[in-house]
C-alpha cells in the first residue's frame, strides 16, 4: 500500500499533482481506517476469553475488512482433519457454529489423500498445506482446485460462488492451526461481486497473524485447563484406589459447592443479594473441591478407613475373641477337673454356665464398644472399665483381658479415631495446603488454596489447621465447610458409620450453626434454595430422604441469630 510522501509529491509535474494527491489522500484515509480497525481488533482479541466469541470476532472482522458476503473459519482438530468452526453467509442468511448454538454438521476436510499425499485440491486445505494465501477471482474458472461440490451447492441454493480468499493461520511455533476462507467480495458502491483486491491481502495476513496468536493463546489456556482437570482426576483416582469412599467424597463435595455458588448468584435479596461469580471463579470451585482432600494420599489406610476402634492393619477384635475362646476352654477344663476331684456335677455345671455367660457378656460389651457411634453410652463405659481389671491365664501367666491400648481405643466416645489417629487425619489438611501451595497455579486459580484449605475451619475459630474465624474466610471457603460436613453426614459409603438421614443431617447442621461451627447465612441459603432436596433426590438413598418441611430448621437458625 502506498502512502502520501511530500518529497514524492514535489517531484511530480503540476498536472499530475492534484489527481495523485487526491488518490494518495484517499489511500491514506483507507489505510488509516483499516489500521485503526486492526489495532482495535488486536486489543479485542487479546481480551477475549470465550473461544466461540473469539472465533466469531476473527471471521466477522475478516468479512468486514474485505467486504466479503460470506466466510468460514476452519480449525485444525488434528494433523489430518480441518474442521468447520464458524460459518457465515449474509445473502443466504446462514449463521452456524460459535455462539449461535447451531452445530455445523459438515464433515471435516481431509488434509491428506488416502495415498498419504497432501490434499491441495481443496482451497482451504491447500492454503494450509502450501502455507500461502490463495486468491481466486472466479471459482468457476479455476483449474487448480476441485469446486464440483461448490457448484452443486450453488445449483441447489441459487447462490453463485465466485471470488474466494483463503488465508492460513499459524501459531507461534509455525504450526498450522486453521484457515480463514472468505467468499464473494462485494463492491461497496456497485454491490457487485468482485475479486478480492490484492492490496487488502497484506491486511488480511496481518489480521490472520493476530487471529493466530489469539487462537494459539486460547489453545494454550485450554490445554492448561485440560492439564489441571487431568491432574485433579489423577489425584481423585489415586485417592479412590487407596480409599474408595474418599474418592467419592472428592467427587461429591464440588457438586454441593457448585449448587451453593449458583444459588448465591441467583439470590435476589438477603445476604447474597449482590453475590456474583465469574466463570474463572466457578472453575476455582471445581478444582478446590476436587483437591480439598488431596493430602489424604499420605494418610495411612488403616487410619483413613478405620472402620472400628480396634482396627489397625487388621481389626484387633479378633485377637480379643481368641482370648475369650481360651477363657472358655479354661473354664471347661476347670469343670472337668472339679468333676474329677468329686465335686457335685450340677454345682460344677452351674459354675461353668455362669462363667461362660459372664465371658459372653463381656465380649458382647467389647464388640459393641468397638463399633463407632455418635456417643458411647455411659453404661458401656462403666462395664468396659470393669472388664479392664480382669485377667486370663496364658503360658502360665496372668494377662489382662484387654490391654491398656485396646482399652483406650474402645473407650473412644465419638467415632472410631483416638487422639493420635485424629492428629494423623487432621494433618491431611496441612499436607493438602502444602501440596497445593507447591503448585504453580495460574492467576485464575489463585484462591484454590484458600478455599480447599479451610474446609475444617469453624466460624468461632476452633477449627484447624489455622483456627480461622468466619470473618477471616471468603464466602466460598465457608461454603466449602458446609459442603464437606453435609456430604460426610449423608454419605452411604463410609466403612465406619451408617449414613445419616436428611432429618438427622439437617438437625446436626442446625446445631453446628448454633455452636458457631458453620455459617448460618450459608446454611439458610442451603435450605431455602432447595439444595438439600435436589441433592438428596439424586445422590442419597430413598430411605434417607425423610424431610418435607424445612420451616422448623429455618426457625431455629433465626432464633440462633437473634440470640
Amino acid at each position: 500500500m502506498s502512502f502520501f510522501h511530500p518529497r514524492h509529491h514535489n517531484n511530480m509535474p503540476q498536472a499530475q499533482r492534484t489527481p495523485q494527491l487526491a488518490q494518495n489522500l484517499i489511500q491514506n484515509a483507507i489505510g488509516a481506517e483499516v489500521l485503526a480497525k486492526l489495532i482495535e481488533l488486536g486489543i479485542a482479541l487479546s481480551g477475549e476469553h470465550n473461544r466461540d466469541r473469539l472465533m466469531e470476532r476473527i471471521l466477522l472482522a475478516a468479512k468486514e475488512l474485505t467486504h466479503a458476503d460470506g466466510g468460514t473459519l476452519y480449525v485444525l482438530h488434528d494433523p489430518e482433519n480441518l474442521g468447520f468452526a464458524i460459518l457465515r453467509n449474509d445473502r443466504l442468511g446462514t449463521a452456524m457454529g460459535g455462539t449461535t448454538g447451531k452445530p455445523i454438521t459438515f464433515p471435516p476436510l481431509k488434509m491428506y489423500k488416502p495415498d498419504g499425499k497432501q490434499n491441495i485440491n481443496n482451497v482451504a486445505t491447500a492454503a494450509l498445506n502450501l502455507r500461502k494465501v490463495i486468491n481466486i477471482p472466479d471459482a468457476y474458472f479455476a483449474t487448480d482446485f476441485d469446486f464440483s461440490g461448490t457448484k452443486i451447492f450453488d445449483h441447489n441454493t441459487g447462490y453463485r460462488s465466485k471470488s474466494m480468499l483463503a488465508v492460513p493461520l499459524f501459531d507461534h511455533e509455525g504450526d498450522g492451526i486453521g484457515v480463514v476462507q472468505l467468499i464473494n467480495a462485494i463492491d461497496p458502491v456497485t454491490r457487485e461481486v468482485v475479486p478480492f483486491n490484492d492490496n487488502i491481502v497484506p491486511m488480511i495476513e496481518s489480521l490472520a497473524s493476530q487471529a493466530a496468536i489469539a487462537l494459539s493463546n486460547d489453545k494454550l489456556m485450554l490445554e492448561q485447563r485440560n492439564l489441571i482437570d487431568a491432574l485433579v482426576r489423577m489425584m481423585a483416582n489415586a485417592i479412590d484406589r487407596k480409599s474408595a469412599y474418599t474418592g467419592g467424597h472428592c467427587n461429591r463435595v464440588p457438586i454441593i459447592m457448585n449448587m451453593l455458588a449458583h444459588a448465591a448468584c441467583d439470590a435476589k435479596n438477603g445476604y447474597f443479594a449482590d453475590f456474583a461469580l465469574s466463570e474463572d471463579q466457578f472453575y476455582e470451585i471445581q478444582v478446590a473441591g476436587g483437591l480439598h482432600d488431596v493430602g489424604k494420599v499420605v494418610t495411612p489406610v488403616h487410619i483413613m478407613d478405620k472402620g472400628t476402634k480396634l482396627e489397625k492393619i487388621c481389626d484387633r477384635i479378633d485377637e480379643i475373641r481368641v482370648r475369650f475362646d481360651l477363657m472358655h476352654r479354661d473354664a471347661e477344663i476347670e469343670f472337668w477337673k472339679e468333676l474329677a476331684y468329686g465335686k457335685n456335677k450340677d454345682v460344677a455345671a452351674s459354675i461353668l454356665a455362669a462363667k461362660k455367660a459372664e465371658l459372653d457378656s463381656d465380649l458382647a460389651v467389647i464388640e459393641k464398644c468397638n463399633i463407632g457411634s455418635d456417643h458411647l453410652a455411659k453404661e458401656l463405659q462403666e462395664k468396659l472399665k470393669l472388664i479392664k481389671t480382669k485377667t486370663y491365664l496364658r503360658d502360665g501367666k496372668l494377662c489382662p483381658v484387654i490391654t491398656e491400648d485396646e482399652y483406650n481405643n474402645l473407650s473412644i466416645v465419638y467415632g472410631t479415631l483416638n487422639n493420635n489417629d485424629r492428629k494423623v487425619i487432621n494433618d491431611h489438611i496441612v499436607v493438602t495446603i502444602e501440596m497445593l501451595q507447591s503448585l504453580p497455579l495460574p492467576r485464575n486459580l489463585k484462591n484454590v488454596v484458600e478455599i480447599a484449605g479451610a474446609h475444617h475451619e469453624k466460624m468461632d475459630g476452633t477449627g484447624y489447621p489455622k483456627g480461622l474465624r468466619g470473618e477471616e474466610m471468603s464466602d466460598l471457603a465457608r461454603m466449602m465447610c458446609l459442603a464437606d460436613v453435609f456430604e460426610a453426614l449423608t454419605a452411604s459409603d463410609r466403612p465406619y458409620k451408617a449414613p445419616k438421614t436428611m432429618s438427622e443431617s439437617l438437625g446436626i447442621l442446625v446445631n453446628m450453626v448454633k455452636e458457631h461451627h458453620i455459617d448460618g447465612e450459608i446454611y439458610r441459603l442451603f435450605l431455602e434454595s432447595g439444595i438439600w432436596r435436589d441433592y438428596g433426590a439424586k445422590y442419597l438413598r430413598p430411605e434417607q430422604c425423610d424431610v418435607a418441611d424445612i420451616s422448623g430448621y429455618l426457625q431455629q437458625i433465626t432464633q440462633s441469630k437473634a440470640a
